[in-house]
């Protein structure tokens, strides 16, 4: 005998199965990979110093929680080589860093799936600064390195995630997905 599921029932199981880790991931990995420089960014009271960075972004990691709504918290890591121009000295850091975007999946219609991101802020990267002598420590606290580093990946990965062919990438059309099933068969 068969056991029928409501149309309830049946869309709540056919979320848990059909938003996962892997699927939404991929709305993500076109970031992962990517090397960017930034800069000159002026830095500093008065500006002064400037700032050059050369990005790598890695494979983010996606952790699903499931609970009234499907959630998701993607880390992306980040290696950045820093270099800071002084006028009368250049300094190189080496950065460690990690962005933290919550993510959250809706039903939408006609009948689609939508990934939605809230923008990253400055206090959602994390990052390691690693100053090589005391020299380049003062110089990153007095030149906020830091700080702008938070701020201009917040903004990037922003930038990023409104582009587009990413926002594209975050609306899954499963009507269209049912149709092609259907003739296939």
């Amino acid at each position: 005998m068969t056991d029928y599921l409501t149309y309830e029932e049946f869309g709540r199981r056919f979320f848990e199965v059909a938003v996962t880790e892997e699927r939404v991931g991929s709305a993500f990995s076109d970031l992962a990979g990517e090397d960017f420089q930034v800069g000159p960014i002026p830095s500093g009271p008065g500006g002064v110093a400037k700032v050059w960075a050369d990005v790598r972004i890695s494979e983010p990691k996606l952790t699903r929680a499931v609970g009234d709504l499907i959630t998701f918290t993607v880390k992306i890591p980040l290696r950045i080589g820093l270099l800071i121009d002084l006028r009368v000295d250049r300094i190189r850091y080496d950065v460690d860093g990690l962005i933290t975007l919550p993510l959250t999946v809706h039903a939408a219609n006609p009948l689609e799936l939508r990934i939605e991101v809230d923008p990253p802020r400055p206090r959602d990267v994390w990052v390691d600064v690693s100053s090589h002598n005391i020299r380049a420590s003062v110089v990153r606290v007095v030149a906020s390195v830091d700080n702008e580093i938070r701020r201009f990946i917040a903004q990037y990965v922003a930038d990023e995630i409104d582009k587009p062919e990413v926002k594209a990438a975050r609306i899954i059309d499963v009507a269209k997905g049912i149709e092609g099933a259907f003739h296939s068969l």
